[in-house]
């Protein structure tokens, strides 16, 4: 039996700041304190990927590199790499429970140039220099990657208007690292600054017992440095353009299925390789992160490949994946890690051995369980101590909006008889303390429903682009009534964090 913890699903870039969108800053460290004080064990974050069209954290430019809009401009203002007058005059967003990305995208890029600016102009870099060669494997992908893609009017690869360096011809390349030398140096030095900062953070969250849950989409985005630099790891054509991408087939929240447009791996071409990209990737994940949850694990055992000029994902077909010998060839290399498998959506008993194989814990959503004419796989009686039990994720509603607004009134019914909820009792709290109930060795709350938000603070609306990803704490919201709730709720359960009591 593994021992029972707690913890809280909050993004970095929900944190509240002035400055448009969370960072590694105050309100960080604050949070981790907030973690501290209630007795949790894991602060559950997103992708820390770059974000592009969509502003998804699930569709990257690279599989190793970081958000730059979680740099802190504080922190940069304290180390003298800021001065106030870049900071003056910027619009960040007028809504600070909403991230505005088209502005912050405008906002922040000349304020980081001029800390980069001011980073290189000082003489001692030893530090910089030793993060460089340490990183080197990715790192000088993604910086001309970056470079170039900006060049060319930040269109996708496949569209670059030079087929030379579209096709990686050394050549090519040598002209634009010359040709974008200046941007390239921006592009490294700001993705110092962002394992700089988080890992700092990441260290102070160790410090305090605290562990980090971090987030591996199992797909890259066909736009990205991973699928312009070896294209022949992804089924693609001749330009590099996916010849079948990645979705899942219809079900009863989509008629027509999600159609996510990631190239689809060439597993045979991956095995051959004995998976060492994927090895690779997660080597580099956990120096970022203590737990990963990687998204989509079924993938692993089946997935469903559409072809790439369909209109939904409904034309779609089953396709066996590389099973468990991806996960053989990463535990003789790294030994066991600690992996949550996202095993949500259509589950076979083939997705169940190979999670059982692993050994990984899989996932459960309460939001799920409430089906007054069926068992559901996810309720909180059938799971096992080898799970970690959620209210929603990311793609759901929040607790508040899945009742007023998904449901039936027979389910509503249902589930206050099953969480014995009382008449004075919110539904939100009904539903955090059933799954801190559970029998599940982790239970995970997320932040919008520890404060009892409605559905417009849900995270993301799957297989829509456009509103997503924004939801905002404001500082006043982590109330000592919040704090007082989620810390009862560990203690009567028995969920404290061992490791805070040995600290002492």
């Amino acid at each position: 039996m593994k021992e029972r913890q707690s913890g809280v699903l909050m993004h970095i870039s929900s944190l509240p700041n002035k400055y448009g969108i969370g960072s590694f800053g105050k309100s960080a460290y604050e949070f981790v304190d907030f973690l501290v004080r209630t007795k949790q064990r894991y602060w559950q974050i997103l992708p820390l990927g770059t974000t592009s069209y969509g502003d998804s954290p699930y569709q990257s430019f690279s599989a190793f590199a970081g958000n730059t809009n979680f740099i802190d401009f504080d922190l940069l203002l304290e180390e003298g790499l800021l001065k106030e007058e870049d900071l003056e005059g910027l619009d960040f967003g007028q809504d600070e429970t909403r991230v505005d990305y088209a502005k912050i995208f405008k906002a922040r890029r000349p304020v980081l140039e001029a800390a980069v600016g001011r980073f290189l102009e000082r003489g001692d870099l030893a530090d910089y220099e030793l993060f460089l060669a340490e990183n080197a494997a990715w790192l000088e992908l993604f910086v001309d990657y970056m470079a170039i893609k900006e060049h060319f009017d930040l269109k996708a690869w496949t569209e670059w208007p030079d087929q030379a360096v579209r096709l990686r011809q050394p050549e090519a390349l040598e002209h634009y690292r010359q040709k974008l030398a200046n941007q390239m140096d921006f592009h490294r030095v700001s993705q110092y600054f962002f394992f700089k900062q988080w890992l700092s953070l990441k260290a102070y969250a160790n410090q305090e017992q605290i562990e980090i849950v971090g987030d591996m989409p199992i797909y890259v985005a066909a736009d990205s440095c991973d699928v312009w630099a070896q294209p022949h790891f992804f089924k693609t054509d001749q330009e590099g353009r996916p010849s079948s991408v990645a979705g899942v087939p219809p079900d009863e929240f989509s008629v027509d299925g999600q159609l996510w447009g990631n190239p689809i791996y060439d597993w045979q071409a991956m095995d051959e390789d004995g998976y060492q990209w994927w090895v690779d990737r997660l080597r580099e994940s956990f120096k970022i992160y203590d737990v990963v949850r990687i998204d989509h694990f079924r993938g692993f055992e089946s997935y469903w490949e559409i072809p790439a000029d369909a209109e939904t994902a409904a034309t779609g077909k089953w396709v066996k994946g590389p099973d468990y010998a991806l996960f053989k060839a990463v535990k003789d290399q790294l030994g066991d890690l600690n992996i949550i498998a996202e095993d949500l959506g259509f589950m076979t008993d083939e997705v169940i051995e190979l999670r059982e194989k692993t050994g990984f814990p899989g996932m459960k959503v309460c939001q799920f369980a409430f089906n007054p004419d069926d068992e559901s796989i996810d309720s909180p009686h059938l799971a096992s101590n080898n799970s970690v039990m959620y209210t929603g994720t990311h793609d759901n509603n929040t607790v508040l909006g899945w009742y007023n607004q998904e449901i039936k009134d027979e389910d509503r019914t249902y589930m206050a008889r099953y969480t014995n909820r009382k008449e004075y009792e919110t539904v939100p709290h009904a539903m955090l303390r059933t799954i801190f109930a559970s029998v599940s060795f982790m239970a995970i709350a997320t932040m919008q429903d520890l404060l009892e938000l409605d559905g417009w603070a849900r995270m993301n609306l799957p297989s829509t682009i456009g509103g997503n990803w924004q939801w905002r704490m404001t500082a006043d919201q982590l109330s000592p009534k919040v704090e007082a709730s989620l810390l009862d709720l560990t203690r009567i359960y028995r969920r404290e964090n061992s490791r805070l009591k040995k600290k002492g």
